[in-house]
């Protein structure tokens, strides 16, 4: 009896799952988009299922999205039909700007979302309750013109200014944290030009036997970034910098670097693709807080850097990793080597596997101060520590199986 009864309840699962993948004759979709508010998505779309895996749906949401000049984001989405809606495959791309809060992105991607649904609603034959609006010709007309006489006064200049103070302590040790920054940044196919200014400090006090000892770390920096396009593979730029920082013992220091890069394919594709190779090669300036280990209190050096770094974002996941290079030419034994890894890939339906990693061997520590590090300092990580490697590593793998849908949205308790 016992037997009997497992054998007709594993039957009904089936049947359960059988009547649940082929019952409901709403669209079903994948959302594959890794910066959107899923949770307001599944929330205000309609006249559609959302599916745990790609495998599973009719149509496939595949995104992809890029910082732009303005500061806001370009987006492109991939309507990839499936099954019995293979034919239909096209794509979508629109934009946002600094001045949208996240609820305006939020609504612009839906938008967008609705528009591109509705050649598989009309494919599946579930449009009785879809509508669309469009402005009558003589709106249009208007709204047209008007964007043709509408210039941009700031012409592709965008300014920011922030600060950010964090504090916390208990009985016995207290710290704070203060940023400030301000950037200017004007991007153009033809230019990209970038300018950060920034002041950071770190500060700890630690009270033991009635006293207290106080660990204070700052910085300063001036970053200047010019890069030219030259053609669809080819770039080059200029980069410089200046300023201080206690912790890598360095009074004040400046450095200029111009700059060449190839990609291997167009930079229209970096979106989904790019494996680019570029080179730096200039000149580097340190004026140190104590003596450095070499013996200098400040020295002009020539320093080259060499990268080749890729990525690809496709419908199975993503890969990106980069290989770098830097080595002082008046030394060459001084010199640091780096690797980065970092994958997320769609093994099989419902399986998924991500792997990340840095390893970096460095031998061209030139700022650090002589002399040996005091038992303060070390617990207090007031300065840079010597080290001939550092490394991270990450693993992990996640498997879901059970209902193949997932529109639901239920927020009580944050769960």
């Amino acid at each position: 009896m016992h037997k009997f009864a497992i054998i007709l309840l594993a039957l009904f699962s089936v049947f359960q799952s059988f009547a649940q993948e082929n019952t409901n004759k709403e669209l079903k979709i994948f959302l594959d988009c890794n910066i959107c508010d899923n949770t307001y998505i599944r929330q205000n779309l309609g006249n559609v299922e959302f599916v745990r895996d790609q495998n599973l749906g009719d149509v496939h949401l595949f995104f992809v999205s890029q910082r732009n000049g303005s500061g806001g984001r370009s987006y492109e989405i991939d309507f990839i039909g499936k099954e019995e809606l293979a034919t239909i495959n096209y794509k979508i791309e629109f934009s946002t700007d600094t001045n949208m809060t996240d609820d305006d992105v939020r609504k612009r991607i839906l938008k967008n979302i609705k528009l591109g649904l509705v050649r598989f609603w009309i494919a599946k034959g579930i449009t009785d309750d879809v509508t669309i609006d469009v402005p009558i010709p003589n709106a249009e007309t208007e709204e047209t013109e008007a964007k043709e006489e509408e210039k941009d006064p700031w012409n592709y200049w965008l300014f920011r200014v922030g600060a950010r103070g964090f504090f916390n302590g208990q009985e016995s040790n207290r710290r704070s944290n203060l940023n400030f920054n301000v950037s200017a940044r004007r991007v153009t196919e033809k230019n990209k030009f970038s300018l950060r200014v920034g002041f950071g400090e770190n500060k700890s006090v630690f009270t033991f036997d009635g006293e207290d000892i106080i660990a204070i770390n700052n910085n300063k920096f001036l970053d200047v970034e010019d890069v030219i396009s030259i053609s669809d593979h080819w770039s080059a730029g200029a980069f410089g910098s200046l300023g201080s920082s206690t912790f890598s013992n360095r009074d004040s220091y400046w450095s200029f670097k111009p700059a060449i890069e190839y990609n291997f394919f167009k930079y229209e594709e970096s979106a989904k693709k790019q494996l680019t190779l570029s080179y730096r090669n200039g000149v580097v300036y340190n004026k140190y807080i104590e003596r450095s280990i070499f013996g200098q209190n400040e020295e002009h050096l020539w320093e080259h850097n060499v990268l080749l770094g890729g990525s690809v974002r496709q419908e199975w996941g993503n890969i990106n990793g980069e290989a770098s290079f830097n080595q002082y030419l008046h030394d060459t034994t001084l010199n640091s080597l780096g690797f980065f890894l970092g994958a997320n890939i769609r093994i099989f339906k419902g399986f998924n596997f991500d792997v990340s990693g840095n390893y970096r061997i460095t031998r061209n520590q030139i700022s650090l101060p002589a002399g040996d590090v005091s038992l303060e300092e070390l617990l207090l990580q007031q300065q840079q520590l010597q080290s001939g490697y550092n490394y991270f590593v990450s693993v992990g793998f996640s498997y879901s199986f059970g209902s193949i849908y997932n529109t639901v949205v239920n927020p009580r308790f944050n769960f």
